[in-house]
């Protein structure tokens, strides 16, 4: 069953966590992914905006230099010309790649602009200054920074700067440029991103749906349904894995029918003689020379082959459950009579053994079920008799029933040690036994709970509040 635990370990931790290995893969995909998209549009936008920048302080400074080639003519014109001759030098480069050509006197002031707005302004930013005041050509942005300028000193026969030429640019073509190079990169980004998570999603499939077939596979197997096989699909590692899980299923499942066919033989074997010990030894009681310990041996005798005859009875109903010729003789039953008959005869064995059986009946009149008196019967005496066996000695087992609407309940409670905590969730399965000194075979219970189920009931074993072991069973009331 080791191995059953580790192959049924996917669905508990599919129940227990909210994450399959499919959200995890396509998570982990997604956050890589949204990842390298980030870095991606960052670095486009970094190498397009340096790149563009670039070209655009490439342009200012042609513009520049086809500017100061035409300068000196400008300078040559006599000063009542100056200024319309200046004008129509300037209004020659206007809006030339979305550059503005300014010329400055030797105080900053615009005296010529291919934008009217700007003659007349005075100006002093750090290209300005440089061009002046140090006869330096330097690019610089305003404090706005939408906007980059470039100057170059204006002199005449090498003396100092006399004028400066300016050539100013709006960065944002730059941005619109930056912006449209970013967003192109995204859209293919996100084509990307959209094809390798389709592609993502094909891929994982054909791991997690092997694996949850295998896993629902397992726990089946886990749960008893032996012999079960699942598909092949591929041909790799899951692969290899199905034919293993595949391999363990029909060799349990042999394992099983072998078990079973073992178990229904030797039980019927053995009955035949049981049933001669067991009348040879009431025949022999009866005999009133028998006296003393050759008595108190038959009695013995008698009393371990009526064990052997339950424990028989109990092997040969599991082995009917095992290959499914575990039939119920359904009809309609007052379950309350019939628990009343059993408690009474019952309670005479018990007190014989100094254990008191304590009824509470219902209030008003129980409805009926649907069920096999005998099966039933053979549940609650298993049940008795382990409250008997289990509780304290002088203390008293007790019994009651109510009804409501859906169900009729019967509780059986002992005052006994209970069942440690660790093995109250296995007490039922078959072939279990516990830790305590008197162990039985480990079936009992099991056939009880299949009984209980198959007639759409519940059987819940429980420590009570005040110690002891609290059996509560739940069985669905007649529909009219």
């Amino acid at each position: 069953m080791g191995i059953l635990k580790v192959l049924t370990r996917g669905r508990q931790s599919r129940q227990n966590k909210s994450r399959s290995l499919r959200t995890r893969w396509l998570i982990g995909c997604i956050c890589g992914l949204l990842a390298g998209f980030i870095i991606a549009v960052s670095v486009s936008a970094a190498v397009s905006s340096t790149k563009q920048e670039k070209r655009l302080r490439a342009e200012m400074q042609d513009a520049l230099q086809l500017a100061d080639a035409a300068l000196p003519v400008l300078l040559a014109q006599p000063d009542e010309k100056y200024a319309s001759v200046a004008h129509r030098f300037v209004c020659r480069y206007d809006d030339h790649n979305g550059l503005e050509l300014q010329l400055l006197d030797a105080d900053g002031c615009v005296e010529a602009s291919s934008r009217e707005s700007q003659i007349g302004r005075r100006i002093r930013t750090e290209d300005v200054k440089a061009a002046l005041d140090n006869g330096d050509t330097q690019f610089a942005k305003s404090k706005d920074p939408r906007f980059l300028s470039l100057s170059a000193p204006v002199s005449e026969q090498d003396e100092a700067p006399v004028r400066a030429l300016r050539v100013v640019s709006d960065l944002e073509v730059v941005r619109r440029q930056v912006f449209h190079t970013v967003l192109i990169t995204a859209v293919i980004g996100l084509g990307i991103i959209a094809l390798f998570l389709l592609g993502s999603l094909l891929y994982i499939r054909t791991i997690s749906e092997p694996v949850t077939k295998l896993t629902d596979m397992a726990s089946r197997i886990a749960d008893g349904s032996y012999g079960i096989q699942v598909k092949k699909t591929y041909n790799d590692e899951i692969g290899v894995l199905t034919d293993t899980v595949n391999t363990l299923s029909e060799a349990l499942s042999k394992a099983e029918k072998l078990q079973t066919e073992f178990i229904s033989s030797v039980s019927h074997e053995l009955r035949t003689p049981l049933t001669a010990i067991t009348g040879w030894s009431e025949t022999l009681m009866y005999d009133e020379a028998i006296q003393g310990d050759s008595r108190r041996g038959i009695q013995i005798i008698s009393s371990e082959a009526s064990r052997l005859a339950k424990l028989v009875t109990e092997l040969l109903d599991f082995t009917r459950i095992q290959d499914g010729r575990f039939l119920l003789n359904v009809e309609s039953l007052d379950l309350a009579a019939e628990l009343e008959d059993l408690v009474f005869s019952y309670g005479g064995l018990l007190r014989q053994d100094g254990v008191e059986l304590c009824y509470t009946p219902c209030e008003g009149d129980a409805p009926l079920i649907l069920g096999d008196p005998a099966r039933l019967k053979q549940v609650f005496l298993n049940i008795l008799d382990n409250a008997a066996k289990y509780g304290r000695d002088g203390a008293c087992v007790e019994v009651s029933l109510c009804f409501d609407e859906a169900y009729i309940t019967v509780t059986v409670r002992d005052h006994g040690s209970g069942i440690p905590e660790n093995e109250l969730p296995f007490v039922k399965q078959k072939f279990y036994k516990g830790s305590g000194k008197e162990r039985g075979s480990g079936i009992g219970l099991a056939v009880c709970e299949e009984i209980i189920v198959r007639h759409m009931g519940e059987l819940i074993i429980e420590n009570a509040p005040d110690g002891g072991v609290l059996v509560t069973v739940k069985l669905p009331v007649a529909k009219e």
